[in-house]
């Protein structure tokens, strides 16, 4: 097989595998939502907060976590900068879907109407993934 060739399957393979593609615009992950007919996972957080940072280090990328956001359309959406400088479309959402605490994940449909909400850290990829998964 040419070199060409065997990276292209295996690109072919990672993609089949369903490795998530995180969107950071709020109108391409509704976009994505529609065309993939699938629900959004917006996660809202901080650069200060280190529930926020755990998820990001810990529990997204375990094994799990990466399974079940598979099957979403995961965006992220920073809501302030470490500083606490105000980030303009997270704190738009963060208004929006009235926060009020961090991390704050929520489901929506494709449509942009809230499903369910999780306020607060998950302490493993699999108890995510449980959530998450949850219809």
């Amino acid at each position: 097989m040419k070199p060409l060739a065997a990276l292209l399957l295996v690109a072919t393979s990672l993609s089949a595998q369903g490795v998530p593609q995180w969107e950071h615009d709020y109108q391409s992950a509704l976009r994505r939502a529609k065309a993939e007919h699938k629900v959004i996972f917006m996660d809202l957080w901080t650069e200060w907060c280190g529930p926020c940072q755990y998820l990001q280090k810990n529990v997204f990328p375990s094994a799990e976590g990466q399974a079940a956001l598979a099957k979403v359309i995961p965006f992220s959406a920073l809501v302030q900068k470490r500083d606490g400088t105000p980030v303009p479309e997270g704190t738009r959402l963060a208004d929006q879907f009235q926060l009020n605490a961090f991390p704050t994940m929520v489901i929506l449909d494709a449509n942009g109407k809230e499903l369910r909400r999780q306020v607060g850290t998950f302490r493993t990829g699999a108890e995510f993934a449980t959530w998450l998964n949850a219809r």
